[in-house]
């Protein structure tokens, strides 16, 4: 997290350290990128599991229930999306971020980072870089 802080600084862009706001965007997150499922879907994906799969939203995607771009091709999309203002939060975290203009925020800034959500104020698109890079994400998605 403090890596990414002093990336970010470094490119001059304007964060604001939103402390306690994990919960919840990751609640509006669930709302706009995964409520198309019941609760006995997101069961099956163990959206909340604490036990195997650890509860985490990005399973949207790797047990393919919603579109979305992976890997590189994720990686490209994220880093031509026109950014504006964006939220930037972890998994099992709430500490949370906002940048004010987040256009030269790219998908290698967040390389060394696990588990965490990037997704414009509006939560039109989101970017997740998982603790399974490599093999599962990153994911690029479009709130259709």
């Amino acid at each position: 997290m403090e890596e990414l802080f002093n990336i970010l600084k470094s490119k001059k862009m304007r964060i604001t350290e939103i402390d306690r706001w994990g919960t919840y965007l990751r609640k509006q997150w669930e709302s706009h990128f995964v409520g198309h499922l019941s609760n006995k879907e997101k069961n099956k994906i163990f959206l909340y599991d604490d036990r195997w799969a650890c509860g985490y939203l990005w399973h949207v995607f790797s047990y393919k229930r919603r579109e979305c771009l992976e890997g590189e091709r994720a990686e490209q999309a994220f880093d031509l999306e026109q950014k504006g203002a964006c939220y930037i939060f972890y998994q099992h975290s709430d500490y949370a971020l906002l940048i004010e203009d987040a256009r030269l925020l790219k998908a290698s800034d967040l390389a060394n980072e696990e588990d965490v959500f990037v997704v414009d104020k509006g939560f039109n698109w989101t970017f997740v870089n998982t603790h399974e890079r490599g093999w599962l994400g990153p994911y690029f998605s479009r709130n259709k």
